[in-house]
């Protein structure tokens, strides 16, 4: 069965995750997947992630981070969805919980955080919200 949304997919396995205190969980391998991975890891979201090929697709398993017992992420939600896409320009970029927390944006350098994307003064598509 082919998913319409994967990242929403991972994201939501993220969140089951936490939820039932798991050390990682598995999500099927992409290149946007990855980044975005890679944009909570620098965050400090999550302690990291890695390939794993055990099975016949290959997948990443997402080690999750818990800071005294509390999951390190409280809220993490698609924002642009595949039936409403969100764009939004480098000066419009959504501030998450007064700056607490993050959007991860999809731009023509790369998929980057709210704070990087302004920094670079680009825009693009608002994937997901973190804090």
């Amino acid at each position: 069965m082919a998913l319409t949304d994967p990242l929403g997919d991972m994201l939501t396995r993220i969140r089951n995750g936490q939820q039932a205190k798991k050390d990682s969980v598995l999500s099927p391998a992409s290149k946007l997947r990855a980044r975005v991975l890679e944009v909570l890891q620098r965050e400090g979201y999550i302690r990291g992630f890695s390939d794993d090929a055990t099975g016949a697709h290959p997948q990443l398993r997402i080690e999750l981070k818990y800071f005294e017992g509390e999951a390190a992420i409280k809220h993490i939600a698609r924002v642009s969805k595949p039936g409403r896409r969100v764009y939004s320009g480098s000066k419009e970029l959504p501030v998450v919980r007064n700056g607490l927390g993050i959007t991860i944006v999809s731009t023509p350098r790369g998929v980057l955080s709210d704070a990087e994307a302004r920094a670079a003064n680009v825009g693009g598509e608002v994937l997901a919200e973190v804090f």
